[in-house]
């Protein structure tokens, strides 16, 4: 069997496609390879943020309810088959090699996020499961996951401006792409957007034969948030979990089984806390603007003195990093800008993000974690922000864990 680092190698070879939209080739290799994308129920989630976290919810409601579980998100945090989770682990290398290897042969025109794709479908029939929960790669309509079959449920979490220059400069033209996941009898379970948005969204569903049903108007939902003890950190979690809760509900689990997968899930690089000897580091995916004022909520709610936070940051140069940089700056005054590395997309230069709020640069992630943590002393918290990649890198550094080339998609 080939090293694992070899068949990676060949996947990010076809990272110059990029984040294909188009089914076509998908659905080719699928019908190549006897559509395992039919082998297994599942729960289709979209959305600009939250998705992750309500997916992560979700299974973990499953396997709360004794199901066999699949998971797949994306991108990883520190290694690649995190994307490719069975039973709650991400799939062992030993199988991992054959899929991969099977996926590229037969899928020899797709792209590396259709390539994964194909490679988790391959790994959930195989391990004949009760339930895999998909997370959307990048908006809904044409991304590589829609292949699949009218889903035992599936959600739009909230609606936010990211990927524009793919899906739209309006929220109306991006819940318009999100809403695309929608195929006829299905009831998509919608979070709070705005008026318009969700006109858009319904007259999507509708035109493909599918409905739509507020989480707001979902009274079970609403009685299970109010008391809801939540894995995951920060209040905006509970709009994550009463979706997770209807969608819970949708595939059969009880109320208990729902509070307890809700209770117990575990989704790392999300307002987490790493505790180390020289002292905490709070570690977050928040990668646009509507993620960044979310972290920047929860920061106001720990009440620390402004000399005792100190801000490791950096960004991909697509996403709307003026906003995010705002924001953040708003709330720390001490920070460190260093490169989101990425095989995939350009980060933006630390020197431009020190252009607009000052701040120290620094040339590599253990470089910046280490002055940030010089600059609050032990008692301090230092927060890392900005990129996902970014994250993944510092968790990667500060828990010692072996690390895969990183890829933004």
């Amino acid at each position: 069997m080939r090293p694992l680092e070899d068949v990676l190698r060949s996947l990010y070879a076809r990272i110059p496609l990029g984040m294909r939209f188009g089914l076509e080739a998908m659905e080719a290799a699928c019908q190549e390879a006897g559509n395992p994308e039919r082998a297994f129920p599942a729960v289709h989630v979209a959305g600009t943020n939250g998705k992750g976290s309500v997916s992560a919810m979700v299974e973990a409601v499953a396997r709360a309810s004794g199901l066999r579980t699949g998971l797949f998100t994306s991108p990883h945090l520190c290694r690649f088959a995190e994307r490719i989770r069975i039973d709650g682990h991400p799939i062992e290398d030993g199988l991992l090699v054959p899929l991969l290897e099977q996926a590229l042969t037969v899928g020899a025109e797709l792209s590396f996020f259709e390539t994964a794709t194909l490679a988790a479908f391959l790994a959930f029939r195989a391990a004949k499961l009760d339930l895999v929960v998909i997370e959307v790669g990048l908006g809904g309509r044409l991304d590589a996951t829609n292949v699949i079959p009218v889903p035992r449920a599936a959600c739009i979490t909230r609606i936010a401006k990211d990927h524009m220059d793919k899906l739209g400069e309006t929220l109306v033209e991006i819940g318009r792409e999100k809403a695309g996941i929608a195929k006829a009898g299905l009831d998509i379970v919608v979070g709070h957007v705005d008026p318009e948005v969700r006109a858009a969204i319904d007259g999507v569903a509708r035109d493909r034969g599918a409905t739509t049903s507020s989480v707001e108007d979902d009274a079970a939902a609403n009685a299970f948030a109010k008391t809801a003890r939540v894995g995951l950190a920060g209040a905006h979690q509970l709009a994550n979990a009463r979706i997770a809760y209807a969608l819970g509900r949708r595939i059969g689990a009880s109320h208990d089984a729902c509070a307890r997968g809700i209770r117990d899930v575990e989704w790392p690089g999300r307002l987490e806390t790493v505790k180390t000897s020289d002292g905490p580091v709070l570690l977050d995916a928040a990668h646009n603007p509507d993620g960044v004022a979310s972290l920047v909520a929860h920061l106001r709610t720990l009440g620390l003195p402004e000399e005792s936070v100190a801000l490791v940051f950096g960004v991909l140069a697509d996403k709307a990093w003026e906003e995010m940089q705002d924001g953040l700056a708003a709330a720390i005054s001490r920070r460190f800008y260093v490169k989101a590395a990425t095989h995939a997309r350009a980060p933006r230069s630390p020197e431009e993000l020190r252009a607009r709020h000052q701040g120290e640069v620094l040339e590599s992630v253990p470089e910046a974690l280490s002055r940030a943590r010089a600059s609050v002393g032990a008692q301090g918290l230092v927060v890392v922000a900005g990129s996902i990649l970014l994250v993944g890198e510092a968790r990667s550094v500060l828990l010692g864990l072996p690390r895969d080339p990183p890829v933004a998609m």
